[in-house]
């Protein structure tokens, strides 16, 4: 099998995802497809392939995929046609984020530089830890959040899926 990294979403998110995705030093090609191909293609000539209606075309030729689009709704809906495809769904981790050995990340999760995943931390399906954001220890993090830049989810606090968590706020955990 190859090393290949196809990116839905090739906008400002999806050059973050793959300069992640490059720092990782595993993934040997990177490209992209995105429904507004025309316009993209101007910034990202031979790496825009196609639309992402096209991504069954491309199994085989990529192992790997992930979503790299702000909307949690688009971003489960194409992540899990992407895995009725037969593409594996990566973790991305930025060698310069801190993610705990004992968190839990599942497929799809993106986590960008400077960003902190603490001890016994849970994180959904296909969400963004954006950089310089801190999920503290015993956490659970919904599928298709956002956690944006400078957000701080409080020691085992819960957000709900699909919620984006607005740059430089705080998630308080719930007394009981």
């Amino acid at each position: 099998m190859n090393s290949n990294l196809l990116i839905l979403g090739a906008g400002q998110y999806g050059s973050v995802v793959e300069e992640i995705a490059q720092s990782m030093g595993f993934y040997e090609k990177t490209d992209f497809l995105d429904d507004s191909f025309g316009e993209n293609s101007k910034k990202r000539n031979e790496a825009v392939i196609g639309k992402f209606g096209d991504s069954k075309n491309y199994v085989g030729v990529y192992q790997y995929a992930i979503v790299a689009i702000g909307d949690p709704e688009l971003r489960r809906k194409l992540t899990e046609n992407l895995k009725k495809e037969g593409f594996q769904i990566p973790v991305l981790i930025s060698p310069k984020a801190y993610v705990s050995p004992s968190a839990k990340l599942r497929e799809g999760c993106i986590v960008e530089p400077l960003a902190a995943v603490n001890a016994n931390s849970v994180i959904g399906t296909g969400t963004i830890i954006s950089a310089g954001a801190v999920v503290n220890h015993n956490c659970s993090v919904g599928d298709y959040c956002h956690i944006d830049c400078g957000a701080v989810v409080e020691s085992s606090a819960v957000v709900e899926s699909g919620k984006k968590i607005e740059v430089g706020c705080v998630v308080k955990r719930k007394m009981i």
